[in-house]
């Protein structure tokens, strides 16, 4: 046996206790990637595509190498997930997040994982410093987040085997949430870092959130502030981050064994996570109505253009006959006209009886009757102009019967009334119920 230790969890999966939001996210999520009914099943087969809500938050972490990042999340998971140190431990992008059983994830599977973020394979190099990290831990809030840890940045000649600038940017405009920790021991105004903010704060600045994390090492409170102020001067001098109410609270990770006067408000990080994923819950109930209406719409949509196209087809089949029919009954008349000609009155009531014999007479009379009015040096011409005419109607006959558009067929037409009906009578009662819950755990019964 190997004298390795094994890596330690916070709590086992039993011991696991299922949040309210938990629940909702996850029926929510259950919802869509149903074998059966879920809903992008259904989007897929109507020819819209939908992605599946994420069950958890995005939360990305950025700063300067040794800022903390790995720390708060090992803190905040209360295992010990990443490697924490003064060198750079973090060289890709890490994803952080809980489930059954502790593992570790390559680039390919992280990506299975998190099919939203298939777009970093755009970014040449990603992909070999993309990993996971699956933690047992439900400390907290842990079951509902995912961490995504950055590489730490620095300044001067540091290659990085990616475009990290161009990566964590993209990332943060997926994430719900970017926590910037500012290291008070002379890596806060690493320029790298101020620039990727500064490009945030123009695409998405109403995620981030600003920190001076590892504030118990910043000395006494005198040098605590004048770190401060630098950061804030250094930030106020780039028009993206000079904004009003600007705030960084002071953070570090407690330790009861090196007290510390510093104000640490490291739990009003955890509330802001909290807040997050109940703004996740309601939005992603708000995006099952909308996905929901968007598949009913198109449904109707789709069976609306069926019933148009149902009328055209009528339309162009009956050009289509009575093309064919004068293509074929007129040179048919033509010709009989010829015939019947050398037969006498009596031959034909002999042949065909006096009803019918009269009926052929009166048409094949007004057919010799043009026939005698033309010109008998213009005949030829007429013969030929007629037959190219009688030629042109088959080729219309033709034209217009390939001219149908394709209808639905009935079993079609069944399973979108199916369709139709299990989102107004299962998924949208559904989400009258799971919104009815979610509104009863955060108030009273009287209230609602």
């Amino acid at each position: 046996m190997s004298g390795r230790k094994p890596r330690s969890v916070a709590n086992p999966l039993e011991s696991a206790i299922t949040t309210p939001s938990e629940r909702i996210l996850r029926e929510c999520h259950d919802l869509y990637v149903d074998s059966e009914n879920g809903l992008v099943k259904i989007a897929s087969s109507l020819g819209v595509r939908l992605l599946p809500p994420r069950k958890k938050i995005i939360v990305m972490i950025l700063g300067n190498h040794s800022a903390g990042k790995s720390s708060f999340i090992n803190w905040y998971a209360e295992e010990h997930i990443q490697k924490t140190g003064v060198a750079i431990e973090t060289q890709g992008f890490t994803f952080i997040t809980s489930g059954r059983k502790r593992e570790s994830l390559t680039g390919n599977a992280t990506l299975h994982l998190y099919p939203h973020f298939r777009p970093l394979l755009e970014f040449k190099g990603v992909m070999d410093y993309l990993s996971a990290e699956i933690s047992t831990s439900k400390q907290k809030k842990f079951s509902l987040v995912t961490f995504v840890d950055t590489p730490g940045l620095v300044d001067g000649d540091m290659v990085y085997p990616f475009d990290v600038n161009s990566a964590i940017i993209w990332l943060g405009q997926q994430a719900d949430l970017i926590f910037v920790f500012f290291d008070p021991m002379g890596q806060a105004l690493c320029k790298r870092t101020l620039n990727i903010v500064e490009k945030l704060s123009e695409k998405c600045g109403d995620k981030l959130l600003f920190f001076l994390s590892k504030a118990d090492e910043a000395g006494n409170e005198t040098d605590r502030q004048r770190v401060m102020m630098q950061i804030v001067q250094e930030l106020c001098r780039r028009p993206g981050l000079n904004k009003c109410g600007f705030e960084m609270p002071t953070i570090y990770i407690p330790n009861l064994q090196k007290p510390s006067r510093c104000v640490n408000q490291i739990d009003g990080v955890c509330q802001t996570i909290e807040k997050t994923i109940n703004q996740a819950v309601q939005k992603t109930l708000d995006q099952l109505e909308k996905d929901a209406d968007i598949i009913r719409s198109t449904i109707n949509s789709k069976l609306e253009k069926d019933r148009v196209d149902v009328t055209y087809n009528k339309s162009v089949r009956l050009h289509s006959f009575m093309c064919g029919a004068l293509g074929v009954v007129l040179p048919t008349l033509f010709i009989l006209s010829f015939i019947v000609n050398t037969f006498s009155k009596e031959q034909l009531d002999e042949l065909l009886g006096e009803g019918l014999s009269g009926f052929i007479s009166i048409l094949t009379g007004i057919v010799m009757f043009i026939w005698d009015w033309i010109p008998e040096d213009g005949q030829v011409v007429f013969v030929i102009m007629f037959g190219a005419f009688c030629y042109l109607l088959l080729f219309l006959t033709k034209y217009f019967a390939g001219q149908g558009n394709k209808t639905l067929t009935k079993k079609e037409k069944r399973m979108m009334a199916e369709y139709n009906d299990y989102i107004q009578d299962i998924v949208k009662t559904k989400k009258a119920k799971l919104y009815e819950w979610y509104l009863q755990q955060c108030t009273a019964e009287y209230d609602f």
